[in-house]
């Protein structure tokens, strides 16, 4: 049986349902994966000194959403998905058994002393400065209890080249970006109602495209000439 449940085309755009583990084996080699894995942090919060914050209550509220946390990712997952791309920009990369990376990209929250962390890291395997964006944290477009920002993810999207794989999509959002870039995505999610969240968020980036960026032409086609 094929891991690949759903696969779908929008836009420049493919979205696909299935365990990332066993798709990404099906999907060659892609110039850059740009993705916000589960961190595992979840119940390390509930039970702690963070048992008060957002995070946590938002956790105890939705616990069956927030399943997908409570499987971090480990050195094998982290390998393989680093040998299928050539640019990397991994959100959380401070959770996971990464190496050391120069290029650092720093989310800033403007907000000060409250319950959730003042800024967030992407690590990448580029050799570059870090960056840092800053960027409210809320967001009125959220569907996913660790989504985040368009803006921050625009942001990760500009740093890297070619087509972009995700293979956390959650809820699209990196997909969003390239679609509002014009650019190429990939997008891998295993949550059949997440993924039908993030079709219906890449169709509505299409039918409502930023002005400013220049959106692929469609190729002519060649008519049959009455004789």
């Amino acid at each position: 049986m094929s891991p690949i449940k759903r696969d779908v085309t929008i836009g420049d755009c493919r979205l696909i349902l299935g365990d990332c583990l066993e798709v990404m084996p099906l999907l060659g080699k892609v110039d850059a994966v740009v993705t916000d894995p589960p961190y595992g942090i979840a119940d390390k919060w509930i039970g702690g000194f963070g048992k008060k914050s957002g995070w946590g209550n938002q956790h105890r509220m939705k616990e069956v959403r927030n399943k997908w946390d409570e499987c971090p990712l480990g050195e094998k997952e982290i390998n393989q998905m680093l040998s299928i791309c050539n640019q990397a920009v991994i959100w959380g990369g401070n959770y996971f058994p990464l190496p050391p990376s120069r290029c650092w990209l720093v989310w800033n929250k403007p907000e000060r002393n409250f319950t959730l962390a003042e800024a967030e890291l992407a690590w990448t395997n580029m050799d570059a400065l870090v960056r840092v964006i800053d960027c409210n944290r809320s967001d009125p477009d959220r569907k996913h209890p660790t989504q985040k920002p368009l803006e921050v993810m625009k942001f990760s999207v500009k740093k890297v080249k070619g087509t972009i794989l995700d293979p956390f999509m959650g809820s699209g959002t990196t997909l969003v970006a390239c679609a509002k870039l014009g650019r190429k995505g990939i997008g891998i999610e295993l949550d059949p109602d997440y993924f039908e969240i993030a079709c219906k968020r890449v169709q509505e980036a299409y039918d409502q495209p930023d002005l400013f960026v220049e959106q692929p032409k469609p190729q002519p086609k060649q008519e049959d000439l009455d004789l």
